[in-house]
């Protein structure tokens, strides 16, 4: 679904899924592809959109949760586009490989590898997106911030009226203080959370972080 020039958003399919973001440009990238399980209905969404999946250039997660990333390797033989992760990422992908298979109890990601490491953004023509760590969710969490469209990917660091879940392997609720602190800052008029709906109107997205803080940081942090 077009929710911007050159931006698209793919809800999250069912259980243990997540949102799927779409940003065209000279390059085009695909953000958290999600499970595998789903890859197939999502790639036919994307397409009704009219980006084949030949036209992926980029994979990017926000983190190496299974729902977010689970997909990654399937997308890549499909699409024949790079993966690009974070340094974070690059240092835990195959720790948090293992920590999934002991959490849930079966093996629910392919292994893939980095094609790309990110260094502090990545162009992919007018738009940059700069790369920004923030850990608290998990140790190799990054958000991905349009300035030019005043966007940020957030992943699971903060939703409508909740922020991600630090009771996760390697989670730490004082980093993810932090980082909603960090990313609060930023001029956003279009927050793209990695669950649930998207948040739209600079306003809207300030009134959130408020409530966050109201809310979370005093009850929980």
């Amino acid at each position: 679904m077009r929710i911007k020039e050159g931006v698209y958003w793919y809800k999250e399919q069912g259980f243990f899924d997540a949102n799927t973001y779409v940003i065209k440009d000279e390059l085009t990238v695909l953000i958290d592809p999600g499970l595998e399980n789903y890859l197939g209905r999502r790639l036919k969404e994307v397409q009704a959109d009219g980006t084949d999946p030949k036209d992926i250039d980029v994979i990017l997660v926000t983190h190496l949760h299974p729902d977010h990333c689970g997909a990654a390797a399937g997308l890549k033989e499909v699409s024949g586009a790079q993966v690009a992760l974070h340094p974070s990422q690059r240092e835990y992908l195959d720790i948090m490989a293992e920590e999934a298979v002991k959490f849930f109890g079966f093996d629910i990601t392919r292994k893939f590898s980095a094609d790309l490491v990110l260094g502090e953004g990545l162009s992919l023509g007018k738009t940059y997106l700069e790369v920004l760590h923030t850990p608290g969710h998990s140790p190799c969490s990054i958000c991905f911030y349009a300035g030019d469209k005043k966007i940020l990917i957030g992943g699971d660091l903060v939703f409508e009226q909740g922020v991600g879940r630090t009771d996760l392997p390697f989670g730490n609720t004082e980093e993810l203080k932090t980082s909603i602190e960090t990313v609060s800052t930023l001029d956003t008029e279009l927050l793209l959370p990695g669950h649930g709906a998207i948040l739209e109107g600079r306003n809207k997205v300030k009134r959130n972080y408020e409530f966050i803080k109201e809310v979370y940081f005093k009850a929980f942090f």
